[in-house]
């Protein structure tokens, strides 16, 4: 047994130990509340964007895993409101629609890390416990050709503050085609 492997999970995570998983996934969210209880974190569960930040601003947690498109919107006014009230505060942003512009804007609202579905159990914990300046591991295989149009798409849909008819002008494209790509899952 390495060093690592011998640490209390409490010395890892710290005396507070709050954390809020903002997830409309109800077997999802259960599952990882969970795994994330046993890991020794004292979880607290929302499943939309108005009952999370209602949760975020009575007890701001430690530590938050928030999914980005909730029903009732988006899960970056989640972590707007728990940076309002902690700026020490460790969140990860959790989504199934991954993109390089929607990781840019929830790190500048304080995220720590972005994390694509389906992220398991150890993933979110790692990314949740992973000090300043830790280096994350580089993926063995590199975006395809696919996976990098697609990430273009999605940055300046996300620069034409998701206007679809500007987006569609900027990138010389179809509306109705650029509608049915954004309504698809990432590329591998």
């Amino acid at each position: 047994m390495d060093a690592a492997s011998k640490t209390a999970p409490q010395d890892v995570i710290g005396a507070d130990a709050s954390l809020l998983i903002v997830e409309d996934d109800a077997p999802f969210l259960k599952r990882l509340a969970r795994a994330m209880e046993t890991r020794g974190f004292k979880v607290e569960t929302a499943e939309t964007v108005t009952e999370g930040i209602a949760k975020a601003k009575a007890r701001p947690p430690k530590y938050a895993v928030v999914d980005l498109r909730l029903a009732d919107g988006s899960g970056l006014d989640v972590i707007e409101a728990i940076r309002a009230k902690r700026d020490d505060s460790n969140m990860i942003v959790l989504t199934g629609y991954g993109n390089i512009a929607t990781a840019v804007t929830a790190v500048k609202l304080g995220a720590v890390d972005y994390l694509a579905k389906p992220a398991d159990a150890d993933e979110v914990y790692a990314a949740l416990t992973r000090r300043a300046g830790e280096k994350v591991e580089l993926p063995e295989n590199p975006m395809s050709a696919d996976r990098v149009r697609w990430e273009h798409i999605q940055r300046v849909y996300e620069i034409c503050e998701r206007n679809v008819s500007e987006t569609a002008r900027r990138l010389n494209m179809h509306r109705r085609t650029l509608q049915r790509i954004l309504a698809k899952r990432a590329p591998k």
